[in-house]
């Protein structure tokens, strides 16, 4: 999942990096790859006390959901790569049924997509994941 994070400079050397959809979680650097490198730790950091906790991992929210709030005007966007699913818990083995063609595109796609999702298995619960969030999203306005 690609989150988002505002960095900030006061002296253009060293960089702070606020992660909006994570309450609390920030970092800095004496670089900017340096803040950002930060920041995944500072996620991943989060990431497992959430999990120690039995608490969701938070949806990552877009750029422009975050560019209009002042508390990052002047801020220079980036994003952070993370692998949510070490901390989504044990896996189970489940059956379910899935019309053919789906299940052939599915293959397909995670073939041809390697850096998008790992398995089968893996992108049919991010795809669950992604549509549960929009649900709620859409029953929260």
């Amino acid at each position: 999942m690609r989150f988002p994070v505002a960095l900030h400079t006061d002296d253009g050397e060293n960089y702070s990096v606020t992660v909006p959809d994570i309450a609390g979680c920030f970092s800095a650097g004496a670089s900017e790859d340096e803040a950002l490198d930060n920041a995944r730790e500072a996620i991943l950091g989060h990431f497992e006390l959430l999990a120690e906790f039995g608490e969701e991992i938070p949806a990552a929210n877009s750029i422009a959901e975050h560019r209009e709030n002042p508390d990052f005007e002047g801020s220079v966007w980036g994003f952070v790569e993370i692998d949510v699913t070490p901390f989504l818990g044990k896996a189970e083995k489940i059956n379910i049924t899935v019309p053919r063609l789906v299940l052939v595109q599915i293959d397909r796609f995670v073939k041809e997509h390697p850096n998008k999702a790992k398995s089968r298995s893996a992108f049919l619960s991010e795809a669950a994941l992604e549509r549960m969030r929009k649900l709620r999203s859409e029953a929260q306005a």
